[in-house]
């Protein structure tokens, strides 16, 4: 099953009434089916922010959106992660050096010259090391 198709389905299980729009109500609902609470203040205040189209329901559109961003958040974090286990200096960045102690601890033995080639590749800026923006550049 695609990602829009798990999407719409679950988008479905919200939209109780079939109109193709998520109320507050509706929102409410699904959050206490699954045990969680919120006030109608609170279901009224997430609706708002995830409407773009501002009509005052959630469309599809905008779940799919906000769903995506999610996964997107979650991916820049994993990124984060990644990037502090290269960048040993503490400079910020992926030097020559920082990217060869630790392709060596992951049993990648690579010279200080090929480490700047690789770096070279991505290196957006010309600095000669990789930011996290670089990184993540050549991560997705």
């Amino acid at each position: 099953m695609d990602k829009l198709t798990q999407y719409v389905r679950v988008f479905n299980h919200f939209d109780e009434n079939g109109d193709g729009k998520i109320s507050s109500s509706e929102l409410r609902q699904c959050v206490e089916v699954i045990g969680g609470k919120l006030s109608p203040e609170e279901a009224e205040a997430v609706v708002a922010l995830l409407d773009v189209d501002k009509d005052g329901l959630v469309g599809l559109d905008d779940f799919v959106m906000f769903v995506e961003e999610g996964e997107e958040e979650e991916k820049v974090k994993d990124l984060r992660e990644a990037f502090k286990m290269y960048e040993m200096e503490g400079c910020g960045c992926i030097t020559p050096k920082s990217l060869k102690r630790m392709l060596g601890r992951l049993g990648e033995s690579k010279s200080l010259d090929e480490c700047k080639a690789m770096i070279a590749i991505f290196d957006l800026d010309g600095d000669g090391v990789l930011s996290f923006d670089e990184f993540k550049v050549m991560m997705l």
